[in-house]
């Protein structure tokens, strides 16, 4: 077994290490260097190839021609790459084994002089996020990267390896190699909360666009694309107390549920609503600080039987209960309603667009609600012709979120503390449209208390298994739906 290799090139000086690493192995046939700078550096017995950039589809089929070899590696960062012992050998040996479209594997990265695990995870039918973590060093099977650059009929710019990679998938695995097998230069030192909103920064629009087209390509391949064609909601079918309820689950956050409930409270409305705080036996004196707020009727303030509730769990006891209204609308214990006409532009989204989830826009602040970059995050690639589509590629809808309650009732909350809205949207927008509001309606606080905050790599790793779990479950059924019918 051979194999090609493709690596960024900016500089000489740039490639030589991994150029060395490379060479160590026997199996290289021969290395290719990328430049999209018109580098005339010259590297001996290496051959340079201009590119308009690694993740154009042109790029990709530049790398199809040369890929003469069995197997072909694609490097991803024009950092330094430390090959472990053997590790070359390894990959091969295992995309042989199990005939894999794609290996990819477990490895170090390496930032100032500290070097730490990075493990990835398995990669599932649902995994159709474009930001998916393989890790830098992707090792194809030339045969089946062949096979999907021959379907290529969409140049993109920007989601050329993201295309490849989802058209590879329809035909073979890509197989995750649970050991570390090399070593990566990291320079994005971010916590895990500052990268989550890097797919909606609007910078990265037209990046966004070009993904969705890729995406909803290959839905349309694999049979799991829904034509927006929504059940008609009936608004009149139950009779309820209130027209709204306000629903935050909490535990422990004396620092903001007095925020939050206020901004509730505040609310002005030309229907009847009240505010249901489901409290998951908080030990700060944040049951203390709901209680002051006893005095005003519509609160509603809920300690669970159940003491094994997640979020989710807790969106289920207020949805559940008696006094929840027509529409149950979101709020995060740690967060505020940008103002007091939110309630009432998020109740009358459902009549105007007859759907039976809204979602909102909102604003990224710190703990003192001063706005941070982003800043607003609009999730405008929602759209009512394709978002039931695209959302199976994005890692979340958007907030704040609300839904029509007999619905939310039959179709029950996830009992997890992360992705449960998540779940819920696909479910909602497999069959009902998904309406959307452009105005400001949330001002979502950042802080280190935070559940997505700053999260470890198992953690990350642990959530995102379950968004990509919840994905694969949600594809199967629309795949399902379409045979169906």
């Amino acid at each position: 077994m051979k194999i090609n290799c493709f690596i960024p090139f900016q500089s000489s000086r740039q490639v030589e290490n991994t150029i060395a690493s490379l060479r160590e192995s026997i199996l290289v046939n021969h290395i290719y260097l990328l430049t999209d700078n018109n580098c005339n550096d010259k590297i001996d017995g290496c051959e340079v190839i201009e590119i308009d950039s690694l993740r154009s589809t042109a790029t990709i089929k530049k790398i199809a021609e040369k890929a003469d070899t069995a197997y072909t590696l694609i490097y991803t960062k024009p950092d330094e790459l430390r090959l472990g012992m053997f590790a070359l050998e390894r990959m091969l040996q295992i995309a042989k084994d199990s005939n894999a479209g794609l290996v990819y594997a477990d490895h170090y990265q390496a930032s100032d002089e500290e070097k730490k695990n990075s493990p990835v995870i398995a990669y599932q039918k649902g995994s159709l996020r474009d930001d998916f973590n393989f890790g830098s060093v992707l090792v194809y099977k030339t045969e089946e990267l062949k096979k999907a650059v021959a379907k290529m009929d969409t140049a993109y710019k920007f989601a050329g390896i993201y295309d490849l990679r989802l058209k590879v998938s329809q035909h073979s695995d890509l197989v995750h190699i649970n050991e570390y097998l090399y070593t990566e230069v990291e320079n994005d030192t971010r916590k895990s909360g500052e990268k989550v909103f890097d797919y909606v920064d609007p910078k990265n629009r037209e990046v966004q666009i070009e993904m969705e087209l890729a995406c909803t390509d290959h839905l349309k391949k694999i049979g799991g694309y829904l034509a927006p064609q929504f059940k008609k909601v009936e608004f009149d079918k139950s009779d309820f107390e209130y027209e709204a309820s306000v629903i935050i689950p909490v535990r422990n956050r004396i620092r903001t549920i007095k925020d939050a409930i206020k901004s509730v409270l505040n609310q002005k409305t030309n229907f009847k609503f009240n505010l249901i705080v489901v409290d998951n036996y908080s030990t700060d004196g944040t049951t203390e600080a709901i209680d002051t707020f006893a005095s005003d009727e519509r609160l509603v303030h809920i300690i669970p039987q159940n003491k094994e509730l997640g979020i989710g769990g807790c969106w289920n006891a207020g949805v559940a209960n008696a006094k929840c209204g027509k529409f149950a609308v979101q709020l995060d214990s740690d967060d505020v309603y940008s103002d007091e006409n939110t309630l009432q532009k998020i109740v009358d989204a459902f009549y105007e667009q007859n759907c039976a989830m809204v979602v909102g826009t909102y604003m990224l602040t710190d703990f003192d609600m001063k706005i941070i970059p982003p800043g607003i995050i609009d999730h405008k690639e929602w759209t009512p012709e394709n978002g039931c589509n695209n959302a199976l590629r994005i890692n979340g809808l958007g907030a704040p979120r609300a839904f029509y309650t007999p619905v939310l009732r039959e179709i029950k909350v996830p009992n997890t503390s992360y992705g449960e809205d998540y779940a819920l949207g696909l479910y909602f927008s497999r069959e009902y449209q998904i309406g959307r509001i452009y105005d400001v309606l949330y001002l979502c606080r950042r802080w280190d208390d935070n559940s997505d905050a700053s999260l470890d790599i198992v953690k990350m790793n642990a959530h995102n298994t379950y968004k990509d779990r919840i994905r694969t479950w949600e594809l199967e059924a629309r795949i399902a739906l379409n045979k169906s019918k």
